[in-house]
């Protein structure tokens, strides 16, 4: 059976669809510091998506969240290369998975039955990772952890941090320690006090406040914020003192504290996983001696040496793991129910709720997902609810709390609360039975704009720099412009600067300028902010198709199949012009896609937005084509459709797809029939199996690159 018929197409939809959602709350929770759902239910979508990828690896993406770590390095800042990868840790919520964990250890290390490992048992602080870099005992760089190999060069945010050394004895060649940023409850608290004394609305919580201090591009205001700094992993070590303090993770935070670094109050060296497991229990009882939130528990193999023998998979040591809290729950009185509306029209439920304090903040929203779980849940307007909080995000409404209930509390029908209008633009409503959703019809809907004209800006579509959800709403929003001088008080109103995504071409500096949000102290640094954007701006008319594609939000077409779609038809033209079955016989397409596309550009609004896009000067035929040599059409991978397996030790995922690209070739995510070359790394799986029974050529990573035409000896 055709791997996208019956049962194959709703699985692998699931995995589309949990890979677009994991990418969306990595990038919330790293990149912006504005998560919307709980440790857990991210945990929970990962392990989803890892128990399908186990049981489908041909149709696993090689992009898939599940190997990558964190977020990409933010834009405003120099981007930092690690010596030394920052890996994240694996993490789980239950006993047995930490004691199945043991047996991996123990097993690892090849230790006889029964033999105990020595572990260190440390709080998993809710900040975000730093890596600090000392040179002969001076501090000279300070970075994020970014995607894992790069990050954003923030010394100077970092040197505002008043516990974190300017210098240490150890004059060690090279030092990096590393660590988590983070805020103290009391001085959170004290900072959203004077935001409420000054009218400003509240950070969400510790965490967020931390992530969006050391994101200032000014260090002065990340000095008023009084971070703290808890240190604990080494980086790359040059100096045999520092090397010799490193033998052990229980030397390390002894000798880290002998140099001045913070280290956590409550540790423990264990001498087995009993005795981790309860030391686990007393700092959960304990967390309220330390002076800011932790999640859960770090237990990490003692011994450097065996620490190394275990290794690391593409993303987490095999020595350490994180086992997480359940997340924290309170009950509070459900007001009223309001409605969000995305770029596909779609509405949101959130709860609105009696303020209540909740992991470190005051919680007053929480997300409903959706009519049909608030329908399974029974939750009404009135009800005592209780909400859950891994510490971090936005909470959930988990229940109800039923013998609390008011009498007169009525099942919520979504519609009627709607009056079945858009919240955002009054235009109708209607039901979407395949989505579980309510959507806006008005495709002119503000709302809507807005969310179309982020997606186009965003990171993985148009990559426009600069062009954040504020200025956004600037942007599309209708703005007064006041009158000076004889007619002093008087005001006309402006219709929006950018009606869809094709405005943004004829925006000029003084536009931008004139409509970005709070606007106090306005000046030459604004204008050249603004004149930045419209580079930017101007910039992306060069991009290639597939960009163009998939910026456009053209219904089930991710950056994969905008990709694919690109690259069979080679121009938006010949795109817009194709049949449905000429669509349906790309590879990876299939009937649904095309049917989208079709749909998509048979509106009469979305032709008219790219011709204007036409007019502006957007590029429509921009494919990358093969470089000469091994990229040649003649070269090895030219027309050939290749699979990517396991861990490559000189290539990212990513890097090694970009290559094979640019070589001509076709990177598949399943292993069959037409497949011509798997590239198999490190712990490559049941791909490996597939294609050696199906006699498909197997390239291991020198392989690989001798056909790239790169070095075989990378050095």
């Amino acid at each position: 059976m055709n791997e996208m018929d019956g049962n194959g197409s709703a699985v692998r939809a699931r995995m589309r669809e949990l890979e677009e959602q994991l990418r969306r709350h990595t990038r919330l929770y790293y990149e912006e510091a504005a998560p919307v759902i709980s440790d857990q239910a991210f945990d929970a979508l990962l392990r989803e998506l890892r128990g399908l990828e186990a049981e489908h690896p041909e149709w696993a993406s090689a992009d898939s969240p599940t190997r990558r770590v964190g977020g990409a390095p933010s834009e405003g800042f120099a981007h930092v290369a690690h010596a030394v990868p920052m890996m994240s840790l694996d993490n789980t919520y239950s006993e047995g998975d930490l004691r199945a964990f043991d047996a991996r250890v123990r097993k690892g290390l090849a230790l006889a039955e029964g033999a105990p490992v020595g572990y260190v048992v440390e709080p998993k602080i809710d900040g975000v990772s730093i890596s600090l870099r000392y040179e002969r005992g001076r501090l000279v760089l300070a970075s994020t952890r970014g995607d894992g190999k790069t990050g954003d060069d923030i010394t100077a945010n970092a040197r505002t941090i008043a516990s974190l050394p300017q210098a240490i004895p150890c004059g060690a060649e090279v030092l990096e320690v590393r660590g988590e940023v983070c805020m103290d409850n009391a001085v959170f608290a004290a900072l959203n006090a004077e935001r409420a004394a000054a009218g400003e609305p509240p950070l969400a919580n510790p965490r967020n406040a931390t992530a969006g201090s050391l994101k200032q591009l000014d260090p002065a205001v990340t000095a008023r914020r009084r971070l703290s700094v808890v240190l604990y992993a080494p980086g790359e070590l040059r100096g045999a003192e520092a090397e010799a303090a490193a033998a052990s993770q229980w030397g390390w935070l002894d000798f880290l504290a002998a140099q001045g670094f913070p280290v956590a109050p409550l540790r423990w060296r264990c001498r087995d996983i009993d005795e981790a497991w309860a030391r686990i229990g007393e700092l959960d009882r304990r967390r309220a001696e330390l002076p800011w939130d932790i999640d859960g528990a770090v237990v990490k193999v003692d011994d450097a040496a065996a620490q190394r023998r275990l290794g690391a998979t593409a993303k987490a040591p095999r020595h350490a793991m994180a086992y997480k809290y359940s997340a924290e729950r309170a009950r509070t009185v459900l007001r009223a129910i309001t409605l969000q509306v995305g770029r596909t029209g779609v509405l949101t439920p959130v709860a609105e709720l009696d303020p209540v304090p909740l992991a470190g903040s005051v919680i007053a929203r929480a997300t409903l997902h959706n009519e049909d779980e608030i329908r399974r849940k029974d939750i009404r307007v009135g009800d005592t609810v209780v909400v859950e909080k891994a510490g971090e995000v936005i909470p959930a409404v988990v229940g109800i709390v039923a013998a609390a209930r008011p009498p007169d509390a009525v099942p919520y029908d979504l519609a009627a609360a709607a009056g079945g209008r858009c919240p955002a633009c009054g235009g109708p409503i209607s039901r979407d039975a395949g989505a579980a959703a309510w959507r806006c019809e008005n495709m002119d809907c503000p709302a809507q704009l807005r969310g179309r004209i982020e997606h186009y800006a965003s990171r993985k579509a148009m990559d426009i720099e600069g062009l954040g959800s504020a200025l956004v709403e600037a942007l599309t929003s209708e703005w007064r412009e006041e009158s000076d001088g004889l007619l002093a008080g008087f005001a006309r109103v402006l219709p929006p600067a950018v009606r869809d995504v094709a405005d943004l071409y004829s925006l000029t500096p003084a536009d931008i300028e004139a409509r970005r949000p709070n606007r106090a102290g306005s000046g030459r640094a604004e204008m050249k902010l603004a004149t930045k954007l419209c580079a930017a701006i101007a910039a992306s008319k060069s991009n290639d198709l597939w960009r163009l594609l998939h910026g456009l939000g053209i219904p089930n077409v991710g950056e994969g199949l905008a990709r694919s779609l690109a690259a069979a038809f080679g121009s938006l033209d010949a795109l817009m012009a194709a049949t449905r079955d000429e669509l349906a016989a790309v590879r990876d397409v299939g009937g649904t896609v095309a049917d989208s596309v079709v749909g998509f550009f048979a509106l009469e609004k979305n032709r008219a937005v790219v011709e204007k896009l036409r007019e502006a000067g957007v590029a429509f035929d921009r494919v990358a084509k093969p470089a000469a040599g091994a990229d040649s059409p003649s070269g090895p991978f030219f027309g050939k459709r290749v699979v990517l397996t396991g861990t490559l030790s000189r290539y990212t995922r990513e890097e090694a797809a970009d290559r094979l690209r640019d070589a001509g070739a076709t990177v598949a995510t399943a292993v069959g029939k037409t497949t011509d070359y798997l590239v198999a790394g490190a712990d490559p799986g049941s791909k490996l199996a597939k294609a050696e029974a199906l006699g498909i050529p197997v390239l291991d990573e020198p392989a690989f690159a001798r056909l790239l035409g790169d070095p075989t000896d990378p050095a």
